[in-house]
């Protein structure tokens, strides 16, 4: 067992994952063949597809949905709060009542940047490749030409 990863035990595991060193995983499922890179935290309520990469230093908090063959660079932080605060109108530290997760989607097939954040309530588009501050979409992935054409 690697010493260095932290992984609760409600995680949902799919076939053959690839987990590096210094993990924290709770709450989230993990789809089959997909690679996850050292420093990565993804909390409950996350979802990560089939044969994906998650790059080192990148956190998915609760309310993120990535679906199959994405690749989330070096990073990259999600966000699931348009308003975050840390206290109540009446000045009480908030609980996790006093907020509602807000989603973010990212579609099959999609790239994002290193360094990238993602905002709450984001869609990002089936094969897009997805860099920049405020990020825009770079391109869509189109299949390769084969040589027999």
């Amino acid at each position: 067992m690697n010493k260095s990863l932290y992984m609760a035990p409600d995680v949902k595991l799919g076939k053959d994952v690839k987990l590096a060193k210094f993990i924290n995983l709770y709450g989230c499922e993990i789809g089959d063949e997909t690679k996850i890179g050292t420093f990565v935290e993804i909390q409950k309520n996350a979802k990560v597809g089939r044969q994906c990469k998650i790059s080192s230093h990148t956190f998915i908090c609760e309310g993120v949905t990535i679906e199959d063959h994405v690749f989330i660079g070096h990073g990259v932080t999600f966000i699931n709060d348009s308003y975050p605060r840390a206290t109540t109108p009446t000045g009480e530290l908030q609980t996790g009542k006093d907020w509602k997760v807000e989603a973010t989607l990212v579609r099959k097939g999609a790239s994002i940047g290193s360094g990238a954040t993602i905002l709450s309530n984001v869609v990002i588009g089936d094969n897009a490749i997805v860099a920049g501050n405020p990020a825009r979409v770079l391109r869509l992935i189109t299949p390769e030409p084969s040589a027999a054409q």
